[in-house]
C-alpha cells in the first residue's frame, strides 16, 4: 500500500476480526432495532444482510427467531467467523455492489453501518439497489452514523479509515428518496467497548419498500 492511501474496508475489517463484536456487543439501540424489525416480518422471511460482520447480533438474532438470512461482507475474515458463529445463516465474501441480486427476492435488508466507507453516490446506489431486491413492502433496517462528513480520514478502533456520512435529516432524505417511506428513527449516543473508542451518535432508521 502506498505512503498515505487509505485501507480498504476488507483490509480494515479482516485486522478488527471479533473486536468489532466485542465492542458493538452493548448497543441496545441496534437490538431495539432488530426486535422493532423483527415485529414486521412474516414467519420464515427471508433477510439481506449488508455488512454482516461476525454474524452477531443481526443474523444470530433472525435465524433464531426462524428467519432465512443472506450476509454479504467484504471482510473474508469476518465471512469466516460469521459462517462458524451462525451456521444456519448463508454468508459471502463479496461487495453488494458487484453481487447480482435478483429484483424482489428478500422480505427486508439490514444495513447496520456498512454505507460509512462508501461514496455518497455509492450509498445511493445501494440503497436504490436494496429496494429493487426487496419484495413490494419489504422492510430496511439501516443505520449510520449521521455527521455531515465527505471522505475524511480518521481512526476507527486504531485503524485508519475515511469516512462519508450525511446529516440525520440529508440521510432520512437519502433512504425515503432510494424508494422507502421511512416508519421511524431512533438516535442514541453509543461508546464502543474498546480503549480508543469515543462516544458515537447514531441514527436508526425501519423503511419499507414503497
Amino acid at each position: 500500500m502506498d505512503s498515505g492511501q487509505q485501507p480498504t474496508a476488507a483490509t480494515v475489517f479482516d485486522a478488527i476480526g471479533a473486536e468489532y463484536e466485542q465492542a458493538f456487543a452493548g448497543s441496545a439501540a441496534h437490538r431495539a432495532s432488530l426486535d422493532q424489525l423483527l415485529e414486521r416480518l412474516a414467519p420464515h422471511s427471508r433477510v439481506l444482510d449488508v455488512g454482516s460482520g461476525t454474524g452477531r447480533p443481526t443474523a444470530q438474532t433472525l435465524t433464531d427467531a426462524g428467519h432465512e438470512v443472506l450476509g454479504v461482507d467484504v471482510s473474508p475474515v469476518m465471512v469466516d467467523i460469521a459462517s462458524r458463529q451462525v451456521p444456519r445463516a448463508a454468508f459471502r465474501c463479496a461487495d453488494i455492489r458487484e453481487l447480482p441480486v435478483e429484483e424482489g427476492s428478500f422480505d427486508a435488508a439490514c444495513v447496520y453501518f456498512s454505507l460509512l466507507q462508501m461514496s455518497r453516490a455509492d450509498q445511493s446506489e445501494v440503497l436504490r439497489l436494496l429496494a429493487r431486491s426487496l419484495r413490494p413492502g419489504g422492510h430496511l433496517a439501516v443505520a449510520t452514523v449521521p455527521l455531515d462528513l465527505e471522505g475524511v480520514s480518521g481512526e476507527f478502533m486504531g485503524r485508519p479509515v475515511r469516512v462519508t456520512s450525511f446529516g440525520p435529516a440529508e440521510f432520512t432524505a437519502l433512504v425515503a428518496g432510494a424508494g422507502f417511506s421511512v416508519l421511524s428513527e431512533r438516535s442514541s449516543v453509543f461508546t464502543p467497548a474498546h480503549p480508543e473508542a469515543a462516544p458515537e451518535p447514531h441514527l436508526f432508521l425501519l423503511a419499507r419498500r414503497t
